[in-house]
């Protein structure tokens, strides 16, 4: 209530203040002047032009919007304006004196009220800003008496650790204790930021936990490296707090950092990877002012692509999907986040050849990214056939009309399950790696390429959507094998490295992306659980169930027989194309077209056939047989 009161008044008070604050400098800086004892010709005077210089500053400090501004948020730059809002008063002042008033006022008298005056109103207007910490404290303290409470321990006492710390006194209505902060710096230990003390080492982390009874631990170094915000958080998760944490530099830079850049730790946050550098330049030579296709533009890849190329204004960008609703939701983001972008959306089958010329024909795409594709291992090693029409046909046809409408890049997305696959799936998208390289190595008009990686976290069919599932139904979260590990890497990282592999693309390629170290999803699980605010093993089981049909324990992203030569990024690897008989594929493939629609053929004996075309493929031959 004092909070509003004080707000409502606060103008009228501020102007009444400086008012008082003029007229009672003037009258000391006369006082010293003439040593306390002022001549009566002079009060005189100075009684009848006071209201004048009064003036003079008041409209000097409306002119500098002095009260139009929020004292009890202000800042450098507000303080700064105060004070040359007293120097051109103070300016217009001894001109006043000098051709108005005679020179009655001495410059002396004016230089001292002047500071006096630039004294006292800074001074009155540090006084709101104390003033409302001290209401705000209070309210605080009052509300700290309340359960609900949360004691939060900041790692990191640096600027964003002080900006936080404001925010979290301004918004008492979050219930955020303070209690410390953590760091490692030897310089900063045992002093004080913003009245918290610094309490120790990041390694002390767990103690100052248990010791202090904390609810949240809050990362507030936005430029530590992915390594090094790893480290800590690997520290953080074997406490019971649960994780915050504020985003990146990079990201600060673009939004800016309030209470509302808080967020919860994401499972991406634990894996750590080095930032992306990205050849910008290069990456725009085939795709600003270009036409661009991306086929399965609704999916979680897909939509990643469409939203990154959509930044690097082609010409037109295609989104073709069969799925209407995802298409439609990228098609509704990309119109409102990228208002000038020309966009066009195509409902169509990739399957359909006849439909996938009539796009190609009509608005013949420069540049196409190939990301439709069945992508389930469990679901495709029951319907073999649906991977290899979606697959491999429709990678073929899209392929194909790419080479019949002279597109300049076709860039296919691949999986580290082409390497060794053990599963259908991992064979069709070999498959339709072996096509782009056949591809490639007939025709002069296309580059045909393939970039291939490991797991993407979130995305459609990911092990992450699946737990965080498990885990709010309360459990158990279902794990296929203890030992298993996997690639991972965030679906825009994925996207922003497929983007720089296309602009290094001369044709027959697979590029490879380094997926950093592998991941043991037992680890992840716990992990997820933690951060989750639940107790492994305690509050949430983890079962085994045993490996899937066509499952690996250990995902491969290169065969031995591809080699391994470097590009101008480091995360990026290319591997040249291996020795498989392209003059045989394209009958090999009309043969293959026959037995998907061949009633007769079983499953076991479909995977037969796709391991006589895909050497590197070992079938899980289940011993139920399944008619197609």
């Amino acid at each position: 209530m004092h909070l509003i009161k004080f707000r409502r008044y606060k103008r009228v008070v501020t102007l009444f203040a400086d008012v008082a604050i003029i007229f009672l400098s003037y009258i000391l800086s006369m006082l010293l002047f003439y040593e306390f004892q002022i001549p009566e010709m002079m009060r005189d005077a100075f009684l009848l032009h006071i209201s004048a210089i009064i003036l003079i500053y008041i409209f000097t400090f409306y002119f500098f919007r002095l009260y139009g501004s929020l004292w009890t948020v202000a800042g450098y730059y507000d303080y700064i304006n105060i004070v040359y809002a007293n120097l051109a008063a103070g300016i217009i002042l001894v001109f006043y004196d000098i051709f108005i008033l005679r020179e009655m006022l001495s410059f002396s008298i004016i230089i001292i009220a002047g500071g006096t005056v630039l004294l006292g109103t800074l001074g009155s207007r540090m006084f709101f800003r104390i003033y409302r910490r001290l209401l705000l404290e209070r309210m605080s303290f009052g509300k700290s008496r309340k359960p609900g409470i949360k004691k939060v321990l900041i790692v990191g006492a640096g600027q964003a650790a002080a900006l936080i710390i404001k925010e979290i006194r301004n918004h008492p209505e979050l219930m955020m204790d303070i209690i410390g902060l953590v760091d490692d710096s030897d310089f900063k230990q045992h002093s004080r930021i913003s009245g918290h003390k610094v309490l120790g080492r990041v390694c002390e982390i767990p103690e100052f936990v248990r010791d202090y009874e904390v609810d949240e631990i809050l990362l507030a170094i936005p430029s530590a490296s992915h390594e090094k915000r790893r480290e800590i958080l690997g520290i953080a998760k074997t406490t019971a707090a649960r994780l915050k944490t504020l985003p990146g530099v990079y990201e600060m830079v673009e939004k800016g950092l309030n209470i509302q850049s808080i967020r919860d730790v994401e499972i991406s946050d634990l894996l750590g990877r080095k930032e992306i550098s990205l050849n910008n330049e290069k990456i725009s030579e085939y795709i600003e002012n270009k036409i661009v296709l991306v086929t399965g533009g609704g999916g979680s890849i897909g939509s990643e692509l469409c939203r990154q190329i959509a930044k690097l204004k082609p010409k037109q960008l295609i989104i073709l999907d069969i799925y209407e609703n995802n298409a439609y939701a990228i098609e509704n983001e990309l119109k409102r986040n990228h208002p000038e972008l020309n966009l066009l959306t195509l409902i169509a089958s990739v399957r359909d050849r006849k439909k996938i010329d009539r796009v190609f024909n009509t608005y013949h795409p420069q540049t196409v990214f190939h990301a439709a594709a069945h992508k389930h291992v469990p679901l495709m090693e029951t319907s073999p056939e649906e991977a290899i029409k979606n697959n491999v046909f429709g990678t073929l046809n899209v392929a194909s009309s790419a080479k019949q409408f002279k597109t300049e890049k076709f860039i296919l997305i691949s999986t580290d399950k082409a390497v060794n696959p053990t599963n259908i799936m991992g064979a069709s998208k070999r498959l339709c790696e072996m096509i782009v390289q056949t591809m490639d190595a007939h025709t002069d008009n296309t580059d045909y390429v393939a970039v291939r990686f490991g797991n993407v976290l979130g995305s459609n069919g990911s092990v992450i959507p699946l737990f965080k599932e498990q885990i709010k139904n309360g459990g158990p979260i279902t794990l296929t094998h203890k030992d298993i590990v996997r690639y991972f890497m965030t679906i825009p990282e994925a996207v922003q490295l497929v983007l720089q592999a296309g602009s290094y693309a001369q044709g027959g390629e697979i590029f490879v992306l380094d997926m950093g170290d592998p991941v043991r999803i037992y680890d992840l699980a716990e992990n997820l659980i933690r951060l989750s605010g639940f107790e492994p093993h305690k509050d949430i089981e983890i079962k085994i169930t045993g490996l899937r049909p066509g499952e690996k324990l250990y995902e491969e992203l290169l065969m031995a027989e591809e080699g391994l030569e470097s590009t101008p990024n480091e995360l990026i690897f290319v591997g040249r194309p291996n020795g498989f008989d392209k003059s045989s594929l394209k009958k090999t493939l009309e043969e293959l077209e026959k037995d998907i629609h061949d009633e007769r053929i079983s499953c076991n004996e479909l995977k037969e056939i796709m391991e006589k075309i895909v050497p590197t493929y070992i079938p899980d031959i289940s011993k139920k047989e399944q008619v197609i």
